[in-house]
């Protein structure tokens, strides 16, 4: 989507204010004993009450309102009945359609009190996401998020996963651009341009640079170590950006 005028703005802000709060609020029940389960229907409850829609329902008929991904699954989880307990890297991605906009928003943490090696994989994570929102600009390349994705990473000493992208949004969960690559590519020579509707959402590491599917068909994971993400869907401009979730 390329924003055009300030009512569609107002509207993929109104979207993007409705994630952030979702996630915010799923993510403060995320205590021991609750299950993902009850943390999506904490979300699903939030959806309908505000009109909306859940976007991977909508878009793909995933099998829950909310992704919600534990430990050595990194995206796509599906919320079970499996309670949470101290120690748990959870990640929550919220996606919902609210008058024809959409909006997308992710972020890991962990349950408790994240241990050191946990910590440093979060930090880098959401170093990395606000390190390429930062240098976002109308004219610049795509590429620059990937590149500076993979400086953070390679700086922080993990890995980026090559197979979980951001993507376009705004009146699709996933839409032009296409999806855009949280590595470097120098072959990748679109440009970013005014009004551009976009996710930020690099994914990290430990061990991995590719995830795997689990024969529920959706739940992507870590072969070995773990990994996280951290999202904000993004307007370009040519001055900063401006972030809707």
């Amino acid at each position: 989507m390329t924003i055009q005028t300030l009512e569609e703005l107002e509207g993929l802000r109104r979207a993007g204010a409705l994630v952030a709060r979702i996630l915010s609020t799923m993510r403060e029940q995320a205590l021991a004993g609750t299950t993902p389960r009850d943390l999506d229907a904490i979300g699903a409850d939030l959806m309908r009450d505000a009109g909306a829609q859940s976007a991977p329902v909508l878009t793909y008929g995933f099998p829950a309102a909310t992704c919600i991904s534990v430990n050595r699954v990194v995206a796509h989880g599906i919320p079970d009945a499996t309670p949470l307990r101290d120690g748990d890297l959870v990640n929550i991605d919220v996606s919902a359609e609210l008058d024809g906009f959409f909006a997308d928003t992710g972020a890991s943490f962990v349950v408790g009190t994240a241990s050191a090696a946990q910590q440093r994989l979060l930090d880098a994570t959401r170093e990395a996401r606000d390190a390429a929102i930062a240098q976002l600009r109308a004219g610049e390349l795509l590429s620059g998020i990937g590149r500076t994705i993979e400086t953070v990473a390679a700086r922080r000493g993990f890995r980026v996963i090559r197979n979980l992208q951001s993507h376009g949004v705004g009146r699709a969960l996933h839409e032009s651009p296409g999806s855009i690559p949280g590595y470097f590519d120098r072959r990748d020579t679109r440009r970013l341009h005014d009004g551009m509707v976009i996710t930020v959402e690099p994914f990290l590491a430990t061990h991995a640079t590719r995830t795997e599917e689990l024969d529920d068909g959706w739940s992507l994971i870590c072969p070995k170590g773990f990994g996280a993400q951290f999202e904000h869907t993004v307007v370009v401009t040519h001055g900063a950006p401006i972030i809707v979730t």
